[in-house]
């Protein structure tokens, strides 16, 4: 049994991390919920008992041993190396460390392994995740050369800021947030913009596919769009591969990876979207096809739960698996 802390527990993950939690009924002795000062005093329910919101300070983490941060990049860079200095190990679901070469980047159907190189634990992209999953059966089976990434993200993917924008535009209002009208177009803009062309976001998708899978010079491209559903990012994906490959083969390699739910029958109109996804922690698969324009291309689809698979889900299953290898401690 663990003493567990979640930091930025009022918010839209923070939220999600209890209820993931308590369907992996992970094993918990105290529960210490975390926020500013701002949601200090707010009753949380949890397994039936009632907790109080906290405010986050130093020393919070006293006797904790396992944290999970979704409170922003500031939050976790100040406070990720305290709760670590405590003893706790730390899964956070912020940028801050993803691309610290010193900490583990994890998805865990991914490079579980990667956990045992450090206490802070970086919860990758959303986008990232479910597009790394069946990446990385690709590569076992064929190995990989290239990836092209487009995403097309829902607007949680923002935060409430989003989802209330998405609402306020539907019902006429103007934007407060985006750029446009998100109710009535795509925005190809997601983070803020880079030197070379590409938005942040598009280049965590690069680094962070390199960093889990081991492939630092592995060519990858990405373009992120915004689009108008409220929840579950959808990602098409190009990947050539270094061996040649039949689709029945490639269906099979996919539908027998940990974490994939194969969905792929055009015909019958069957393929992954946001109405399978909600609510789940699996990655929905399908629209799988040979690239035309490319010797041993492939093409597919992915849809996952942002909040849950791309974010909360992640990291709690990243937790459950450390519990069962008896390394936090």
């Amino acid at each position: 049994m663990y003493r567990v802390a979640i930091v930025g527990a009022t918010g839209l993950v923070g939220g999600t991390f209890l209820k993931v939690l308590e369907e992996y009924n992970f094993p918990i002795q105290d529960l210490k919920l975390l926020a500013s000062s701002k949601s200090a005093g707010k009753k949380i329910t949890f397994q039936g008992k009632e907790y109080i919101v906290e405010e986050l300070k130093e020393t919070s983490f006293e006797n904790i041993d396992l944290a999970l941060f979704s409170a922003g990049g500031d939050v976790s860079k100040q406070y990720a190396p305290i709760a670590e200095k405590a003893g706790a190990i730390v899964i956070d679901n912020s940028s801050c460390w993803r691309q610290d070469p010193t900490k583990a980047l994890v998805v865990p159907e991914v490079n579980i392994e990667d956990v045992t190189m450090s206490r802070i634990i970086a919860n990758p992209n959303c986008s990232t995740i479910q597009s790394i999953v069946p990446l990385k059966a690709l590569d076992q089976a064929y190995g990989l050369t290239r990836v092209v990434y487009t995403t097309y993200q829902a607007v949680s993917g923002s935060g409430m800021k989003g989802i209330q924008d998405l609402e306020r535009t539907l019902k006429g209002e103007d934007p407060q947030f985006y750029p446009y009208n998100i109710s009535k177009t795509c925005i190809p803009e997601i983070d803020v913009a880079l030197e070379n062309g590409y938005t942040k976001e598009e280049m965590k998708m690069v680094h962070e596919t390199r960093k889990m899978l081991h492939k630092p010079d592995l060519k990858i491209s990405a373009t992120c769009v915004r689009v108008p559903v409220m929840n579950s990012h959808a990602v098409s994906i190009m990947a050539e591969l270094e061996k040649p490959f039949t689709i029945e083969e490639v269906r099979c390699h996919l539908q027998n990876f940990p974490g994939i739910v194969l969905v792929d029958d055009l015909k019958q109109h069957q393929y992954p979207v946001s109405l399978l996804s909600n609510g789940n922690n699996q990655v929905y698969v399908g629209r799988i096809r040979r690239d035309l324009s490319t010797d041993n291309g492939l093409l597919l689809y992915t849809v996952a739960d942002n909040i849950r698979k791309g974010a909360a889900a992640n990291a709690v299953q990243i937790a459950v698996e450390m519990h069962k290898k008896g390394l936090i401690k």
